[in-house]
């Protein structure tokens, strides 16, 4: 039987030897705790606390800003020092809010929690809305908002990413085999919410124990599959999982609701069974520390607002000097030039390269090899877009479907000529969708 895929793809080395085998290790961080305001996708949350003010585990910190939005909520104790700009991993200065870390970690009193099967769809909602639930694959969409489709009944599929196809990561892969019993149960969470829904967890097959382990927790389950992947960079994007999954093909002006599918990722549905079930609002996010500047690359659970640099220290940071520090992994992370930055709701990893292979090269000109073609998921030509791109010539970009790639980087990496393919079109695609959403 063929294994399910896309077209396209690479296969990087994917170093996750480094740190798939380290349990996930609690760690508290003993500095400020900083939270943007604007850690997901849409409206910035707003602040409903002052300085001065005390706060514990579990209050919250700042209100969702609009329907499109989430709440915050404090995963330390202490008090409220400021709400000032702080600069975050994209290197630009955002409202933050600032909290003295008394290091007691003193939880709020929780809220009784009533049992799942009492609940109602829109209690449900609700309940993941106030936990300030957001994608936690990367893109931060509100989670409530995502479960919340105009037509639900037409939800034929809820998937759960368990391809962690990005190299180097590995904080999925651990949840999986420590907590897997908390994935299933929110993906029966999810499941709820759609009367005629079936549930896949979706995971690459570079991860065999996981597929065993789920598949023996599912097995008296009928509505739940699991469905093995072949390898391959970037299984886990949205489109080319719900391709690979289901056979359904989506465009950037669709979302996978629109072809009848929910997808989250496994942190994300981890964290609507601790809201819905446990009655926790998201504190914490698993970060892999790792790459080959890092002493003891490992999976940390973090409370979110921890600095950088702090559990960069908790790894017993660097052994050797690095080149390059990435936050996320090394196709679609963000190069850091400060550690000084928070642990957000989107935080996957903290990678640390003793070599920058990227400015090693010096590009040189296109051999017209369609290498780029080949590989590209999206089914565009990417060295046609760059053109297009280094030009501004903005008409022929979108006429040619430059809106279409997904940013993934696997024409830059396997571009023999070292041309920065994907940092020229991701820079075009912003304004050509900035231009769409003014309505030139």
């Amino acid at each position: 039987m063929a294994k399910l895929t896309f077209i396209g793809g690479v296969h990087p080395y994917d170093g996750k030897d480094l740190s798939k085998d380290r349990p996930i290790r609690d760690f508290r961080p003993k500095t400020d705790a900083v939270y943007p305001l604007g850690q997901h996708i849409g409206a910035p949350a707003v602040a409903c606390v002052q300085k001065g003010d005390e706060v514990k585990v579990g209050t919250k910190i700042a209100e969702a800003g609009g329907f499109v939005s989430a709440p915050i909520c404090s995963a330390v104790s202490g008090k409220v020092k400021s709400i000032e700009k702080r600069r975050v991993v994209g290197g630009n200065l955002t409202d933050c809010i600032v909290i003295e870390n008394d290091g007691l970690f003193t939880e709020k009193e929780w809220d009784e929690v009533r049992p799942f099967e009492e609940l109602s769809k829109e209690e449900i909602i609700s309940l993941i809305r106030e936990a300030g639930i957001v994608g936690m694959g990367g893109a931060g969409f509100p989670t409530a908002v995502k479960l919340s489709p105009k037509e639900p009944e037409k939800i034929d599929y809820v998937i759960v990413n368990c391809a962690e196809c990005e190299p180097y990561l590995t904080s999925d892969y651990r949840k999986m085999l420590e907590e897997p019993k908390k994935l299933i149960g929110g993906l029966k969470v999810s499941l709820s919410l759609f009367d005629n829904a079936r549930g896949i967890l979706a995971v690459e097959d570079n991860k065999p124990d996981c597929i065993e382990r789920l598949k023996e927790l599912t097995r008296d389950e009928p509505k739940i599959t699991v469905s093995p992947l072949k390898t391959k960079y970037p299984q886990g994007s949205e489109r080319q999982l719900i391709y690979a999954a289901t056979g359904r093909a989506i465009n950037y002006q669709k979302l996978p609701a629109d072809v009848g599918c929910i997808v989250n990722n496994v942190d994300t549905v981890i964290a609507i069974y601790n809201a819905v079930i446990e009655g926790r609002p998201l504190l914490y996010r698993i970060v892999t520390v790792t790459g080959d500047c890092i002493k003891e690359p490992c999976n940390y659970r973090v409370p979110i607002g921890t600095d950088y640099a702090e559990l960069l220290e908790e790894a017993g940071g660097f052994s050797k000097t690095p080149e390059k520090v990435i936050s996320g992994g090394p196709m679609m992370g963000i190069a850091l030039f400060d550690l000084h930055v928070p642990v957000t709701k989107s935080s996957s990893a903290l990678l640390c390269l003793s070599k920058d292979a990227v400015a090693e090269t010096e590009p040189s000109a296109c051999i017209n090899c369609g290498r780029c073609a080949e590989v590209c998921p999206g089914r565009v030509i990417p060295r046609d877009l760059a053109k297009y791109a280094e030009r501004m010539d903005e008409e022929n970009f979108v006429k040619h479907h430059g809106l279409e790639c997904c940013e993934c980087g696997c024409c830059s990496f396997i571009c023999p000529a070292r041309r920065q393919l994907t940092q020229q079109i991701k820079s075009m695609r912003k304004i050509a969708l900035a231009n769409q959403k003014k309505g030139k």
